[in-house]
């Protein structure tokens, strides 16, 4: 703040306020003006603020926040950010009407070169959230068979995870079998599974506030040699990304490296996203690990490495591991198995 000459800076983002101060309410804004941070909420949350947060000032609003700021004692200075990314656009004219003689500053991934250096406690949350999605995916991938249906199993995952002891999912499970494997983003439905078919199952966890990501294909009865093929080059793809990435190398190059691979293998049409992102408190966060990615990975970053072969009409095949940049490169978090499951 002090370097972007900023008096005052007004946090809207729920991530970047729940890393900040622990609290995991759905109303918060967070002012850090004058040496001091200052948690607005709501009625609803004035005991669970207590629980969550310390050393920190808080307040129950009973009016707008623009009015509270407007009239409270805050040392707000003559110019205060707002995060261009999360205000919008009825919020905005309140606080220029209340706050007319300030200079609002737009800021935007204002806190992403820290959150994106994992703190030891951090990595440990992180860990186990892993450990609970990789036992509730072996327990699922035994519950397939042809009267089973892309919704059981998504349904089976979301509720494993909190038996385990997990918050919540970190998103929603992706469960797609057959044809609609081809579709990056599926959402389950009611299809049952077919034999000699490929299935992405792609899921995460939430423990105390720290996500976790992953990605595995299995086969489901006897599959052809193409499907086999076209996933031996996926899970070579993805083991040469997490060979590859150390800190220092620019996200794009990573990104190049598995992608060329990948069109050398004749698929590279069929590799339409981007490499990996940055998980933490969010699933998805810096750094973005792409064709557009801009800086370099530095040690201490937590990112997925997940290439992925779609072919429209027929299957799809995807592996993601999140890693951890060490001194020696990259260490992923998960341990399940990557070889090739057949059911």
């Amino acid at each position: 703040m002090s370097a972007e000459g900023l008096e005052a800076l007004l946090v809207t983002d729920l991530a970047s306020i729940r890393w900040l101060t622990g609290f995991s309410g759905s109303n918060a804004k967070l002012l850090l003006a004058g040496g001091t941070a200052v948690l607005f909420t709501d009625f609803r949350y004035q005991e669970q603020v207590r629980q969550e947060t310390s050393g920190i000032a808080t307040v129950i609003l009973k009016d707008t926040l623009a009015t509270t700021l407007a009239s409270g004692p805050w040392k707000l200075g003559d110019r205060m950010a707002l995060e261009a990314d999360q205000v919008n656009w009825h919020e905005m004219r309140q606080l220029s009407e209340k706050l007319a003689n300030r200079e609002l500053v737009p800021v935007t991934a204002f806190f992403d070169e820290f959150r994106e250096l994992k703190h030891v406690e951090e990595l440990e949350r992180m860990r186990r959230a892993v450990a609970i999605s990789e036992l509730v995916l072996e327990a699922v991938i035994g519950m397939i068979g042809p009267e089973v249906t892309e919704i059981d199993i998504a349904a089976e995952i979301s509720y494993r995870h909190r038996k385990l002891g997990a918050e919540k999912d970190s998103f929603d499970p992706i469960v797609a079998g057959g044809i609609r494997a081809a579709m990056p983003h599926a959402r389950p439905t009611a299809s049952k599974f077919e034999p000699g078919t490929l299935i992405v199952i792609d899921m995460g966890c939430l423990v105390d506030g720290y996500a976790s990501d992953q990605t595995r294909t299995i086969a489901f009865g006897k599959v052809s040699e193409e499907q086999r093929k076209v996933y031996r080059i996926v899970q070579q793809a993805q083991q040469l990304g997490i060979d590859f990435a150390r800190a220092g190398i620019s996200a794009r190059d990573l990104d190049a490296e598995v992608r060329n691979f990948i069109a050398a293998e004749g698929y590279g049409e069929a590799f339409g996203h981007g490499l990996g992102h940055g998980v933490g408190i969010e699933v998805h966060e810096a750094p973005r690990v792409g064709t557009a990615a801009t800086g370099t990975l530095r040690e201490g970053t937590v990112f997925t490495i997940e290439p992925g072969i779609y072919l429209p009409g027929r299957f799809g095949v995807r592996i993601e591991d999140m890693v951890v940049l060490g001194p020696d490169g990259a260490e992923p978090l998960q341990r399940f198995t990557k070889e090739l499951i057949e059911l």
